[in-house]
């Protein structure tokens, strides 16, 4: 599926690819291309990716959700962090932004939200149990926007991914520590 950006809301943007559904979003040529979980060890981290613009680096971070980091960023085999938790946990905003996606037509990624922060950066939210927000709506840095679940993948847990001009990039590199 690709979720791509023209100008305005909504954007548009033919879709199909690994994640069939044929369905454009608003979010600045961002593209998804296959499963969100990955398995095995972690490599070490990449790249942030390109320089982060003033608007980019004025964003502030939380953690989208409590638990333990069971899979960290691959990006060969897991494009975002897993962190594991209870069924119906809560899962936030990492950041302020608006929804460009809620729902489950991206395969790999279960009930997924999707944040766009700016137009370089978005946020994903993947295998939630319970979508909690609607595309279009603005949300709050640490706002709930979903309850954790195991949706389309074998276990409870959240796959959090950050996004950089489309590519997948370490989320640990923008979350605070804890």
């Amino acid at each position: 599926l690709r979720v791509s950006g023209g100008g305005g809301p909504g954007g548009g943007g033919a879709g199909g690819g690994a994640g069939g559904g044929g369905r454009g979003v608003g979010g600045g040529g961002f593209l998804f291309v296959g499963g969100g979980g990955g398995r095995g060890a972690a490599a070490p981290a990449a790249p942030a990716g390109p320089a982060l613009s003033a608007e980019d680096q004025s964003i502030s971070w939380v953690w989208p959700a409590a638990g333990k980091v069971v899979a960290s960023f691959d990006e060969g085999k897991n494009k975002g962090l897993d962190i594991a938790g209870k069924a119906g946990q809560q899962v936030v905003a990492a950041g302020a932004g608006k929804v460009m996606y809620a729902g489950s037509g991206i395969r790999g990624y279960g009930n997924l939200v999707i944040v766009k922060h700016s137009n370089n950066l978005l946020s994903a939210y993947a295998h939630n149990r319970t979508i909690l927000v609607k595309e279009g709506q603005t949300v709050s840095k640490g706002q709930m926007i979903a309850e954790m679940g195991d949706s389309d993948t074998d276990s409870v847990k959240l796959h959090f991914e950050i996004r950089q001009q489309g590519k997948p990039v370490d989320p640990s590199k923008f979350l605070p520590n804890r």
